[in-house]
């Protein structure tokens, strides 16, 4: 499924189901933080493995962090902004 297909599902479900769209909305944050993983890794033109031996990781565990499968600390994503070139920000809004 392309990403337009899974976010034109994630719409129409959301408008008629109440529940779904509050437990997406909650879960937003979390999405962010793979999606910006993948993004800053693919952009930098790194392997996943390359991430990792930057950060003194395991490959595997980058790609948990990648699939939604670890929950990284803000220690780790520090490493991550930096092997990227970035700075890590975080914000209430």
């Amino acid at each position: 499924m392309a990403v337009n297909d899974v976010q034109a599902y994630l719409e129409k479900r959301s408008e008629h189901d109440a529940d779904f769209a509050q437990a997406w909305e909650d879960a937003k944050p979390e999405y962010e933080i793979m999606k910006l993983i993948v993004e800053g890794r693919r952009s930098c033109g790194l392997s996943q493995q390359e991430v990792a031996d930057r950060c003194g990781m395991q490959q595997s565990n980058i790609s948990r962090l990648e699939n939604g499968n670890g929950n990284p600390t803000i220690s780790t994503l520090q490493k991550l902004a930096h092997c990227f070139g970035k700075k890590l920000e975080i914000r209430f809004v």
